[in-house]
């Protein structure tokens, strides 16, 4: 698969393939292609459904493959960014839920569980991720502007809940409460602070969709209660 992003805030990513070539995507996710692609639906074992389920993707994924050479592309759903990722064998990356766009057939796909589930799930983050393994490109949907750090062993960044887009399977991950009851309740920065050691790249993200939302909401004309 041969990928070229376009577009600047809201991106598109147009991928070319060959005659015989396939690739995955997101089930919805075709933007548009051009003549003479196949699609195919499917849902693998009972394991791999329930696992895309629970990292926030839908049930099944399309197989799109070349009778004849083309392509077909992927536009982003919120504006930001989209990240391509080439995986080789003995790398792995770990992304954050409902991010994937559409990968090589020799890509795989699994939930990736925080360890300490409970801070995960409350620290907002979420607590189920995916990681992404094999051989070939990945496409990976950021919100907001991707901006990119190399940390070096035991090497520490602290990220506020929801701007970690995705790491190196080499990097740990922890999720950590604010200390100090007035830090907490006075300090506008939430409870916790994800905390990401590497070695390894991370990508973080300029604009979470979830607080991006928030800060809407706050626009937004609400029923009086009467």
């Amino acid at each position: 698969m041969r990928y070229e992003v376009k577009g600047d805030t809201l991106p598109v990513a147009v991928c070319s393939l060959q005659r015989g070539e396939s690739l995955y995507c997101e089930a919805g996710s075709m933007s548009w292609m051009t003549d003479g692609i196949r699609m195919e639906t499917e849902g693998g074992g009972i394991g791999k459904v329930f696992g895309r389920m629970f990292s926030g993707e839908t049930l099944f994924r399309n197989r799109y493959t070349a009778e004849r050479d083309g392509q077909i592309a992927f536009a982003s759903s919120f504006p930001g960014s989209i990240v391509a990722v080439e995986l080789s064998a003995g790398r792995t990356v770990i992304a954050q839920k409902r991010s994937f766009l559409a990968c090589d057939t020799g890509v795989d796909m699994e939930i990736f569980f925080q360890k300490r589930l409970g801070k995960g799930f409350f620290g907002g983050e979420g607590f189920i991720m995916q990681k992404f393994s094999g051989n070939g490109a990945v496409l990976l949907e950021i919100d907001g502007s991707a901006v990119e750090y190399e940390l070096a062993a035991g090497e520490r960044m602290i990220v506020d809940t929801g701007h970690l887009a995705l790491m190196d399977g080499t990097c740990s991950i922890d999720i950590e409460m604010i200390k100090g009851a007035k830090n907490i309740f006075l300090g506008g920065e939430g409870l916790f602070n994800t905390f990401i050691t590497g070695p390894g790249k991370i990508v973080l993200q300029t604009m979470p969709v979830q607080k991006t939302a928030m800060q809407l909401y706050q626009f937004m004309p609400h029923p009086s209660s009467n």
